[in-house]
């Protein structure tokens, strides 16, 4: 098994083949290229998963390419330009329908084995599926939420009633009266950390911001006419961004330039976080006992959370998608992994991954983040369109937070959103998906 890194994707790739072609060795084996991100542990897991098939399958090399979160989708499209896509890539959840409609992807029902399928939750189910065939084109062992943490002495501190289920979240009146008091009351520098120190360059302000604006009546685009003027630039989210904007300019929200975790940091500076469900394992073995995990608040007459994380697909492309496919089953069943998934708190897409994560059981502390999964969770618009409706509304965010202005910021998103479909007809046939 070898590791590739960033840049070096193509030229693993090509010398790879280049390899093939001229050693007996080399042509032997089948190799399998699996290109994804993560943090150090997150590869290094891999990496054994891809050890551990080797020796098992000695006819199989796997090859792991690594390409940093912050830059996967400018290496992705790199591998495209250069028609080197590999046999097995990450994917986040909401691209997949623009991966698919580009031809990048391949239905993986027919690869993956029976009982994983049979296995996957219904929202697991619904970040791998193509709305326009309803076929499955990605799989993975978690799926996401974000919750909203919150500092116990703190909140003691200023009477805070502490929600237990989705049904009891916060409405707003509650939300930023609590947020008022908590920047009146010592020790508290910060009300909030909101994480805006991931800038623009990864989903956070799409993937965590969206569902309180969905909440508040807004969204990113309408999801029957495909439109995003007349939506994001209409007077639900224009209210809703210039109440986010107002909670920056009161001094509630950790600044860009304090980093992404004031949370736990030292001295705790910032009293609730809101925060994905991964932030749990760190977080609790910081806080201990005076951790809590609540629902996100209802902005609006609804709750809403985020779900959708990175998953994995098969390309098009491969030339030996069975065994693409048997690596898949390999790595999501691979108990090791699995143990490793449960360290880092991770999100169970995978019923039997579920029964074998206290953390998200009934009583347990992130039971709450799993609840929301049914009753609260609605995915990022599932459209092609999607690189450019995230990348215009974190563009918009990071503006008005910034002192722009919101009605401003958010109509050119929008415009840059119509204009992008308008210049690709559609999208067809999502253009018939009225």
């Amino acid at each position: 098994m070898r590791i590739f890194v960033g840049n070096r994707l193509l030229s693993a790739l090509l010398a790879s083949a280049a390899l093939v072609a001229t050693t007996g060795f080399a042509e032997a084996k089948t190799v399998i290229h699996v290109m994804h991100q993560g943090d150090p542990g997150w590869v290094k897991a891999y990496g054994d998963v891809a050890t551990r098939f080797e020796a098992a399958n000695p006819d199989v090399d796997i090859e792991m390419i690594y390409a940093p979160h912050d830059a996967y989708n400018e290496k992705f499209s790199a591998a495209v330009m250069a028609k080197q896509l590999p046999d097995i890539m990450e994917l986040d959840a909401p691209f997949l329908a623009n991966y698919v409609w580009s031809g990048y992807l391949q239905p993986v029902k027919p690869l993956i084995d029976k009982d994983l399928l049979d296995d996957m939750t219904d929202s697991n189910i619904a970040q791998g599926t193509y709305p326009i065939d309803k076929d499955l084109y990605a799989i993975g062992l978690t799926d996401s939420s974000v919750v909203l943490y919150g500092n116990k002495k703190y909140l003691e501190a200023i009477g805070a009633r502490i929600p237990k289920s989705v049904d009891d979240a916060w409405t707003r009146e509650e939300f930023e009266g609590y947020l008022e008091k908590l920047s009146k009351l010592e020790g508290v520098k910060w009300p909030i950390d909101t994480f805006r120190g991931y800038g623009i360059k990864t989903e956070w302000i799409t993937y965590a911001y969206g569902p309180l604006l969905e909440s508040a009546g807004c969204d990113l685009i309408d999801r029957k006419t495909w439109k995003a003027s007349g939506t994001l630039d209409g007077e639900a989210c224009v209210k809703a961004l210039t109440m986010m904007q107002d909670w920056v300019k009161k001094g509630w929200v950790v600044p860009t330039s304090s980093g992404t975790n004031q949370f736990y940091a030292e001295g705790q500076p910032a009293a609730l976080a809101m925060g994905g469900h991964w932030f749990y394992a760190e977080a609790s073995a910081a806080m201990k006992d005076n951790i809590v995990v609540m629902p996100l608040p209802k902005i609006g007459d609804k709750g809403v959370s985020p779900n959708g994380t990175w998953i994995w697909g098969i390309s098009a492309t491969s030339e030996n998608p069975e065994i693409a496919g048997k690596f898949l089953s390999f790595l999501l069943k691979d108990k090791e992994y699995r143990e490793y998934a449960k360290s880092q708190s991770a999100y169970p897409g995978l019923k039997s991954f579920a029964a074998e994560s206290p953390l998200y059981a009934e009583g347990g502390p992130l039971a709450v983040a799993f609840e929301q999964a049914s009753k609260t969770a609605i995915a990022r618009p599932p459209h092609p369109a999607y690189p450019t409706i995230t990348s215009a509304f974190m563009q918009a965010v990071d503006k008005i937070f910034n002192g722009g202005d919101a009605q401003e910021a958010l109509t050119a998103a929008a415009k840059k959103i119509d204009e992008d479909i308008e210049d690709n007809a559609g999208y067809p046939p999502f253009d018939e998906q009225k």
